[in-house]
C-alpha cells in the first residue's frame, strides 16, 4: 500500500543525493577588468526540521501545475482558468452484506471495497475533461489521507487547501444489503474540521469556476463556505469567476443563515429532482401544481419545477433526472430541456458528482450553461457505463465529446 511518509523520505533523500553530485556549467562573462561574472546558483533544497519524521509526516509533493503563459516584463503572470473545489474528500469503505445484524449480532461482508468519495469524483471528472483542477479543502495525515494524496498526485489534481498533521482524514462505512438499502456510519476527520478562515488562501483568477458541494455545508467547514460566499457578493455579473453549488437533499442539516447567504450569492445551482423538491419546500417555492410522478406528464412537471424554483432563486438552475437529461433555466428566461444519454443502470452510487465536475470543466473553458450541461449529461452516462463495483468512473474528454457528437447527429 502506498505510504506517503516513506515516499516523501525517499524523494527527499534522492533530491539531496542529486544535489551533492550536481555539476553546474557556467559560461564565463568577462567585464572590462577581465574578472569573470559570478555564476547563478540554484538554492539548495529546504530542510524541514521535525522532532520525529514518523510522527509528523509531510504532505505528498503537489502534482505539477500547468505552465504559466509567457508575459511581458512587469506584467502579472496568468494561468489557465481552473476548477477549484471547496468540497470535502474522504474514503468510503463499501461492504456488501445480506442484511444488517441486530444489536450485538454478526454479519459477514461478501466484498469490501475502499474508494475515495466526497468531492473526489467531481474533481476527477473535471481533470479528465482537460481542465486544471484544484482542491481547497482540508486533508489530514494518516492512512486515509495518504490514499487521497496519492490519488490526487496520480491524476494531477492539485491540493491547495490546508493540511492537518494532527488528524487523519475521515472515512464512512457504507453497508449495502440485498434489499437495495444503504446504511452509512461516518467517522469525521480533518476534512470536517474547518473554520471561517479555511478558504482565505484560495487564489482566484478570471475565468475560474468554484465548486461548492453539499458535504461542506453541514459541519464546521460550513463556516468557511459562508465566509467565502459573503465576500463573493450578491451580483454574479460583478464576479470574475463563477460559483457552482450542489445542494444536499438533507437540507434540514443546513442552518438558515448559510442557506440565506447561498441564495443571496446567486450561484449556479445544480441538483437532482429530490434535492430540488426539498429546496423548493425549504424556500417556499410553489409546488402545489407540480406533483412529481413517473408518468406521461413527467417532462411538464420537471419544467414547472425548474421554472418555479429558478424564479425563487433568481439564479441559474439545473435539475438533473438521470437518463431523462436535465432541465436548465437562466434568470428571466425559458426552461430548456437538455436530452440525456440513456445507459444501463449498473451503479450503486450516484453519478451526480461526475455531472457536476464535467459541468464545471466546460464552464471554465467558456461554454454556455446549456452546452456545458449537454456535455455533463454525456459524462455522467459514460461514468455509469464504466462503473466499477457499482461506483461510476469519470470518462476521458475525447470519449465524452464523441458521445455528444453522436447524440447531435
Amino acid at each position: 500500500m502506498f505510504d506517503i511518509r516513506t515516499a516523501w523520505r525517499r524523494l527527499t533523500a534522492k533530491i539531496s543525493s542529486n544535489a551533492d553530485r550536481e555539476i553546474i556549467d557556467t559560461t564565463e562573462a568577462e567585464d572590462g577588468s577581465g574578472a569573470a561574472a559570478p555564476a547563478s546558483v540554484a538554492p539548495s533544497p529546504t530542510t524541514v526540521a521535525a522532532t520525529d519524521v514518523d510522527d509528523a509526516p509531510a504532505p505528498a509533493p503537489s502534482a505539477p501545475a500547468p505552465p504559466e503563459e509567457t508575459v511581458a516584463d512587469g506584467a502579472p503572470a496568468t494561468r489557465p482558468a481552473r476548477v477549484i473545489s471547496l468540497g470535502e474528500v474522504w474514503v468510503d469503505i463499501m461492504m456488501d452484506v445480506d442484511s444488517l445484524p441486530k444489536a450485538g449480532g454478526f454479519a459477514a461482508s461478501r466484498s469490501t471495497i475502499p474508494t475515495i468519495d466526497g468531492s473526489y469524483r467531481a474533481l476527477l471528472a473535471s481533470r479528465l475533461m482537460g481542465t486544471p483542477t484544484a482542491h481547497a479543502g482540508i486533508i489530514g495525515a494518516g492512512p486515509w489521507a495518504s490514499m487521497i494524496r496519492h490519488a490526487f498526485y496520480e491524476h494531477d489534481i492539485t491540493h491547495i487547501g490546508p493540511d492537518r498533521l494532527d488528524a487523519d482524514t475521515g472515512f464512512r462505512l457504507v453497508l449495502n444489503d440485498t434489499n437495495g438499502g444503504k446504511t452509512f456510519i461516518a467517522t469525521y476527520g480533518a476534512e470536517a474540521q474547518g473554520g471561517t478562515d479555511t478558504f482565505d488562501g484560495v487564489d482566484l483568477q478570471p475565468g475560474d469556476v468554484v465548486s461548492i458541494s453539499s458535504n461542506s455545508l453541514m459541519d464546521a467547514t460550513a463556516a468557511g463556505v459562508d465566509a467565502f460566499i459573503r465576500q463573493s457578493g450578491s451580483d454574479p455579473d460583478a464576479r470574475p469567476y463563477q460559483i457552482v453549488l450542489s445542494p444536499t437533499s438533507s437540507l434540514e442539516r443546513v442552518n438558515d443563515r448559510l442557506l440565506e447567504d447561498l441564495v443571496l450569492a446567486r450561484p449556479i445551482w445544480t441538483c437532482n429532482r429530490q434535492a430540488a423538491v426539498k429546496l423548493a419546500d425549504r424556500l417556499g417555492a410553489p409546488l402545489d401544481e407540480v406533483p412529481v410522478t413517473v408518468g406521461g406528464t413527467f417532462d411538464n412537471e420537471m419544467k414547472a419545477l425548474c421554472d418555479n424554483l429558478g424564479t425563487t432563486l433568481r439564479a441559474p438552475l439545473i435539475i438533473r433526472a438521470g437518463a431523462r437529461g436535465a432541465w436548465v433555466r437562466l434568470p428571466g428566461g425559458e426552461v430548456t430541456h437538455v436530452d440525456g444519454f440513456p445507459t444501463k443502470a449498473v451503479h450503486k452510487r450516484s453519478a451526480g458528482t461526475v455531472h457536476t465536475g464535467a459541468l464545471c470543466a466546460m464552464l471554465a473553458v467558456g461554454k454556455s450553461l446549456v452546452e456545458a450541461t449537454r456535455v455533463a449529461n454525456a459524462a455522467a452516462s459514460l461514468s455509469i457505463e464504466h462503473s466499477e463495483n457499482g461506483i461510476p468512473v469519470p470518462p476521458a474528454r475525447d470519449e465524452v465529446l464523441a458521445l455528444v457528437e453522436r447524440g447531435a447527429e
